[in-house]
């Protein structure tokens, strides 16, 4: 595998400066409130091997891009589920349901289904995308009178998401405790935009000073980009399913467009060009003294960072220089292990 050296070629899809971002903590917690983050916190705090993933620096890509920190919040060691979902969507189940119901789309991997399974959960798959088979969880959880928790909220689906957001905050509470440098920018993947938005409430209740927010979505799907351009929820059309499959999401969810259409400062899309390298470099300590396990969904943070980088243009906007404090989150390890294998070996040629 090449060295560093071949990421100055990187570049961005897509890039769009947000003109309505007006960032105000108690905006935020309107939609998320103060007193769930606390509670969230409390609870899953109290679980059994709860414990704060890892902070690590991608020093070796630090210097490379000279800046002066870029952290890496290495979310393949929450629990044994290997990725940030075990905090909101585990946290939303214990809170507001104890079916063992499980709806997914056809495009999910047989290796999710098989650890799902392991959960004692039924399976059922749905031809068609992520919005099938939410309408197909819907439909069904109306007939067999089930309770829905999903991340999807709406007008009227508000308190699970907003549950699962609550969550995910807790990255924010862990780093604000494991470093004393102020973050100056994050990178946040975003699907539906729940870990996104959820990330931004962290940020509202927990850091003394807010950083820029680049919100980042694969090319094939940026709902994100596309909802913050036209300033209204904008449901796309997904071509070909991106292999960043957890964010290829058509439509925003509510409460997160709520939150990010004022708190993104700049959008910016990438292609699934460079996810394979992304991924052997993370693993081969290209990027840092660390071997670090980063499934597809941990990659676009990393590869947007570098575009943004590499385009002098929204570097500018965005303020990024030396004296920057990048965060990105890695927000799942080998969750898929055999595509994770794959793209390992793939990156490595």
């Amino acid at each position: 595998m090449k060295s560093l050296k071949s990421i100055k070629n990187w570049t961005l899809t897509k890039s769009l400066k947000n003109n309505n971002f007006s960032f105000k903590r108690n905006y935020v917690l309107r939609f998320v409130p103060s007193l769930l983050l606390t509670n969230a916190f409390k609870s899953i705090s109290s679980w059994k091997n709860y414990k704060a993933t890892p902070l690590l620096k991608l020093d070796k890509l630090q210097k490379h891009l000279k800046v002066n920190n870029i952290f890496y919040k290495d979310e393949s060691k929450r629990f044994h589920l290997k990725s940030f979902k075990a905090l909101g969507g585990a946290y939303a189940v214990e809170k507001i349901s104890k079916g063992k119901k499980n709806i997914i789309s056809q495009y999910v991997s047989d290796t999710r289904v098989k650890e799902i399974k392991k959960f004692g959960a039924e399976v059922i798959r749905v031809k068609g995308d992520y919005e099938n088979s939410l309408n197909e969880c819907k439909k069904l959880s109306k007939k067999n009178n089930w309770k829905i928790v999903q991340d999807v909220s709406t007008k009227e689906y508000k308190l699970v998401p907003q549950l699962t957001m609550a969550g995910y905050s807790i990255m924010i509470k862990e780093i604000s405790k494991q470093t004393n440098q102020y973050i100056t920018h994050i990178f946040l993947q975003a699907g539906v935009g729940g870990m996104a938005a959820g990330v931004v409430t962290g940020v509202a209740k927990y850091f003394k000073r807010i950083p820029k927010i680049i919100i980042v979505e694969p090319d094939r799907a940026d709902c994100v980009l596309q909802s913050i351009k036209h300033n209204k929820l904008k449901k796309i059309k997904i071509k070909k399913e991106s292999i960043m499959g957890g964010m290829s999401c058509n439509e925003m969810s509510y409460i997160p467009w709520q939150i990010l259409k004022k708190t993104s400062n700049c959008c910016v899309s990438v292609s699934d060009r460079n996810i394979a390298k992304t991924v052997a470099m993370l693993k081969d300590k290209k990027l840092s003294k660390n071997s670090i396990i980063g499934g597809e969904c941990s990659a676009p943070g990393i590869m947007s960072l570098v575009g943004v980088c590499n385009n002098t243009k929204i570097k500018k906007i965005i303020e990024l220089n030396e004296n920057s404090n990048v965060l990105v989150i890695g927000c799942e390890g080998n969750a898929d292990v055999k595509l994770y294998k794959q793209l390992l070996s793939k990156g490595r040629k």
